[in-house]
């Protein structure tokens, strides 16, 4: 894992959300460029600044490193509220699901 995924993956989340570079370094209280400047390779952010990212993408960090599979955000807000259920709504959940999943 190297800069250029930190990259990648910052614009490919921010994409996925619809927000502009712009709209989201202002919203995280920089500059209008400083988003594009992660983006582009002038910079990194602080772990601080990261970690401020992830929370205004709705993100863990470890779901922004996450290579092996990558979560959609409608994806990530049913993992959010699967975390909240009870074991007997989990297992009506799963049996739905596979209810779901049979050919």
């Amino acid at each position: 894992m190297d800069e250029m995924y930190i990259r990648n993956r910052l614009s490919q989340l921010r994409e996925e959300k619809k927000i502009s570079e712009r709209k989201m370094s202002l919203d995280l209280g920089h500059s209008t460029s400083y988003i594009r400047s992660i983006t582009s390779g002038r910079s990194l952010p602080s772990m601080g600044e990261f970690l401020y990212i992830c929370e205004y993408l709705g993100i863990t960090p470890m779901e922004f490193f996450n290579e092996e599979k990558d979560t959609t955000l409608l994806q990530q807000k049913v993992i959010d509220s699967i975390y909240a259920m009870s074991d007997d709504d989990l297992a009506l959940l799963i049996g739905f699901i596979e209810r779901l999943n049979c050919p």
